[in-house]
């Protein structure tokens, strides 16, 4: 009994990560940047929006807010990084067509917005609107599985299925 009131061991915690957008799943080596299909950010999926609102898929909080609102990090009550990257290129916008309802620090539920954008204005510009959804601190991970259907709604399907691995206290 002791042994277990004082150990520093914690156990494994499984995280659902809700899908952030409403769109086509698709798997990340099928992005059209080589930074993400190689998963040289992080290991995920990626979704193809069909609308415009980019929603919390987690409880946690704001970490990071790209400056032109393209991008987003959000870290999970879990421990999880999950970054949230709004098209490929989308940098080159200059924040055209991005509006952001949160701000760095802010604490999020799952479902909550996060950022309205603009499908036409990246389109427009020549840019691919998938949208990768990966996470950055992959050494946590115990496990991954992507377990979203097809098609996707915003803060309502699972995305992924991820077991933290358990630390010390």
């Amino acid at each position: 009994m002791l042994r277990s009131l004082f150990s520093r061991k914690k156990k494994q915690q499984e995280v659902t990560i809700l899908a952030p957008l409403t769109g086509v799943v698709v798997p990340l080596s099928e992005v059209p940047d080589p930074v993400f299909a190689q998963q040289v950010v992080g290991d995920g999926v990626a979704i193809d929006p069909t609308e415009g609102v980019l929603v919390s898929p987690v409880d946690g909080k704001v970490t990071h807010l790209f400056p032109t609102h393209h991008a987003i990090a959000l870290t999970s009550d879990s421990g999880l990084e999950i970054l949230m990257h709004i098209g490929i290129d989308t940098v080159k916008l200059k924040g055209k067509g991005f509006t952001p309802f949160v701000a760095v620090g802010d604490q999020v539920k799952a479902g909550d917005k996060l950022i309205e954008f603009q499908l036409e204005t990246i389109r427009q510009a020549g840019c691919a609107t998938v949208t990768p959804v990966v996470i950055t601190n992959g050494d946590v991970v115990a496990e991954k599985q992507v377990v979203a259907p097809p098609n996707v709604h915003a803060g309502q399907e699972p995305l992924m299925n991820v077991v933290v691995k358990g630390g010390t206290a």
